[in-house]
């Protein structure tokens, strides 16, 4: 099978049943009182309404007084009056786990009890294609289904490239059917029809295989399932009314997710007059749901008050054949059987072919298939092909800042900002102040031409260490002719203001290689807000001033900036400092720099810094495109209403490679 687990459901289904007396058998009518809950047995993966069904077992002379339906241990019905015994419940949660129990009592008061533990789905950033199952029919040139088939005489091709054949043997693994079931006003006349003959195809059921029942007019109705009980299954089917228009292509994409989680095979079985009045969702977005599940759609044309008209005969056809299904249109009720009889034989007479691709790209695209037999009187059907898994989602968040014309910080919505990636608007998704705790490096110049302005300095350093709030994180570096870190990340602050104790100018002014040890410690913290401040007052140089200072340069400071997406907030002291560079990098990570001119302005461009990591915004979208190539994208924010507000952002992220 295709599998992606991008969304992966878990379909462990954990089933406990208590009896209170009498052994557990569920099919003795005349044991003592037991009851069976037989839908659902697992999630189906599609909201909306669930049917829960139990089957409650009796001495025809002592029927149950009362059936109670729980979810998580929350009376939600009771039932005095069955069978059948159901209650409709909307799963609301499907990320959660959710237990459902239902208790029968009898006349004395006696209680029994089923319960059925639903397992919540697991969002798993992964996907891989491991194997393609091929649901495979074989007829000869006279339409009859071939059995016993010898395995080695089938060939599969993917877009044209011979396979090799993992499995192949006649079809023995369980399925999960879908019976979607038209219960719009058109059928009325024929629902008699729909429920025999659904019912029929209930009784071929294998004892691996499962059902979900579907009604459906303008939206799904409630659903029963999945589910392997026969009686449930024919009092579902029983119990559907008809109602309302009809929304075909609707109802297929549907029942497409309410299949994505199943294992084995997936067959969609649609009743339908053919009269689609209501879907919103295209011809090509059906199929292409019913392809992306690797399902086979059988098609059952039944005409209603009007006949099946033209345009829908070749809609349910069309569908039925690019799924590798089948389609009947039965025009005399003596046809019924043959139907019955064709449908349940092409289920029933499967061969199972199973490959892994050559073609192991995540890419999402459509690969055909082609299955073909040495024997050139066989004719095969199969599915067409199927979609290769995409991708998992590529999800960026930036965090940037918007000031005005005058330099004021905007206050703003997700509502302001347009974000475009590469050219392309992406449509956000998360939008939030930046309030998450800060990892910080304050990297100061310890460089000889500090000697004059230690004492401010390192009063500068304290108020800004002070300012921050109590879960900031804080490493301390110092730099002259090397960095050294003084103190390492800790939220006791208290160690940087004793740290400070030890600063002492000297030497020369290792400015670029500060910066990058700084980024290299930051990318070993957790947390996406990393920040690096960093305050000199001259240009990367050595101590005689005659070569540069580090061994790293500006293109390297850049680079590491970039694979960081730390934000570095630059503070250039004095006359003699090199602004370009500083600029530069501030720019480039979205933070900004500051220049004052005199050591007597430092503690307020500190608080600058202080004030701008709390005016911050972070947005976060799933990028539109999906390529994991580890290229540079280019991410502009803008504000819509003020053209000239100015965005400090990275500018933009790394895709991840893989």
């Amino acid at each position: 099978m295709v599998r992606a687990r991008f969304i992966a459901a878990c379909g462990v289904l954990a089933a406990m049943v208590y009896w209170a007396g009498g052994r557990p058998d569920l099919f003795a009518q005349d044991e003592a009182l037991s009851v069976h809950i037989t839908s659902p047995l697992g999630r189906t993966g599609l909201p909306g309404t669930i049917r829960i069904v139990a089957q409650v077992y009796h001495r025809p002379s002592a029927p149950p007084r009362q059936v109670r339906f729980y979810v998580d241990n929350a009376l939600l019905t009771s039932v005095d009056q069955g069978p059948p015994y159901a209650a409709e419940w909307v799963d609301d949660r499907p990320f959660e786990r959710r237990e459902i129990s239902v208790e029968a009592l009898d006349a004395l008061g006696t209680a029994v009890w089923d319960r059925v533990v639903l397992e919540p789905f697991e969002v798993i950033e992964a996907a891989d294609i491991t194997s393609v199952i091929l649901d495979t029919s074989v007829q000869d040139e006279n339409g009859r289904f071939v059995k016993d088939i010898d395995v080695s005489a089938f060939s599969v091709w993917e877009d044209g490239e011979v396979q090799s054949i993992d499995l192949a043997r006649q079809e023995s693994v369980g399925a999960t059917f879908a019976l979607l079931i038209d219960s719009s006003e058109s059928m009325s006349r024929r629902m008699d029809f729909v429920q025999r003959t659904a019912t029929t195809l209930a009784g071929y059921l294998g004892t691996r295989d499962r059902m979900v029942i579907a009604p459906f007019s303008r939206d799904i109705g409630a659903i029963t399932g999945p589910t392997n009980d026969r009686a449930t299954i024919g009092e579902s089917i029983r119990a559907i009314r008809p109602n309302g228009g009809t929304a075909i292509l609707d109802a297929l994409a549907s029942a497409s997710r309410l299949l994505a989680s199943t294992e084995g095979r997936r067959a969609i079985v649609l009743l339908t007059d053919g009269y689609d009045e209501d879907s919103s969702a295209s011809f090509e977005d059906a199929l292409a749901a019913v392809k992306s599940t690797g399902a086979t759609l059988y098609v059952v044309g039944i005409g209603g008050v009007a006949g099946i008209s033209i345009k829908g005969g070749r809609l349910l056809r069309r569908l039925a054949v690019e799924t590798g299904g089948r389609f009947f249109f039965p025009a005399r009720e003596e046809q019924l059987a043959e139907v019955d009889h064709v449908l349940t034989e092409d289920v029933k007479t499967r061969y199972l072919l199973a490959y892994t691709p050559r073609n192991q790209k995540l890419d999402g695209t459509w690969r055909s298939i082609t299955v073909t037999s040495s024997d050139p009187r066989h004719v095969l059907r199969t599915k067409p092909g199927y979609f290769a898994p995409k991708p998992p989602p590529i999800r960026p968040t930036l965090e940037f800042t918007a000031l005005d014309p005058s330099g004021l910080y905007l206050n703003l919505s997700a509502d302001d900002l347009q974000v475009i990636e590469d050219g392309d608007s992406q449509e956000i998704e998360t939008f939030q102040e930046a309030v998450e705790p800060v990892s910080i490096v304050l990297a100061l110049d310890a460089s000889g031409s500090m000697i004059k302005k230690e004492a401010d300095v390192v009063a500068s350093a304290r108020e800004f260490i002070s300012a921050l709030r109590a879960r900031d994180r804080l490493a301390l570096m110092l730099f002259a002719d090397s960095p050294v870190f003084a103190q390492n990340f800790s939220t006791n602050h208290q160690y940087f203001i004793d740290a400070l104790n030890d600063y002492r100018a000297s030497g020369g002014t290792a400015l670029y290689d500060a910066v990058v040890e700084s980024l290299e410690r930051l990318k070993r913290v957790e947390g996406r807000r990393r920040v690096v401040v960093v305050m000199t007052d001259g240009r990367d140089e050595n101590n005689p001033g005659t070569a540069p200072g580090s061994v790293n340069r500006l293109e390297d400071v850049a680079r590491e900036v970039q694979e960081t997406g730390a934000v570095v907030f630059a503070i250039g002291l004095g006359v003699n400092v090199d602004q370009g560079p500083l600029q530069q990098i501030a720019d480039l990570s979205g933070g900004r720099a500051f220049f004052p001119k005199d050591v007597s302005e430092l503690s307020a461009e500190f608080h600058r810094v202080v004030d701008d990591l709390r005016r911050r915004y972070v947005v976060g979208y799933t990028s539109s495109h999906i390529q994991r190539d580890g290229s540079w994208r280019e991410v502009t924010i803008q504000v819509k209403s003020q053209e000239d507000a100015a965005i400090k952002s990275p500018g933009g992220y790394f895709a991840p490679s893989r």
